[in-house]
């Protein structure tokens, strides 16, 4: 792909009246590249492919599963949703999709709280644990 400013040259050089062989030359490209950038002009860059994936139709579904109401992070649960829905694809995609929302889909299924239990644990009280008797640590 020739750029921009390499067009200009070739135009510029174009202008000042050499030929097609002797810019070829100087440019280090082929005649008929030279022809096509004096006729059609610099290019504008390529548009980005659009790729779709199999899963495409499903990540609504999928999102509001896995951080909705009753939030869902087992893949092979919501495969096993999509498939019956029609999703023909592999559960490795799935899986790859649904990588950076578990944290999310976690944090928002995980509800903590306090025990006295641990409270006291925690603080450095003894626990209520017996060690077998006979057994010493070296």
């Amino acid at each position: 792909m020739v750029g921009q400013r390499e067009f200009m040259d070739v135009h510029d050089a174009w202008v000042r009246g050499k030929s097609i062989s002797e810019i070829a030359r100087q440019s280090g490209r082929d005649r008929k590249t030279i022809r096509r950038l004096l006729r059609e002009g610099a290019q504008a860059g390529r548009k980005p492919r659009q790729i779709s994936s199999k899963l495409d139709p499903f990540r609504e579904y999928l999102l509001a599963r896995m951080v909705g109401e009753d939030p869902v992070s087992n893949a092979e649960v919501l495969y096993d949703e999509i498939h019956e829905l029609g999703y023909r694809g592999g559960p490795s995609i799935l899986k790859e999709f649904m990588h950076p929302f578990r944290a999310l889909a976690k944090e928002k299924a995980t509800v903590r709280f306090e025990t006295p239990g641990a409270r006291l644990r925690s603080t450095g009280a003894p626990s209520r644990s017996r060690v077998a008797s006979g057994c010493r640590g070296s």
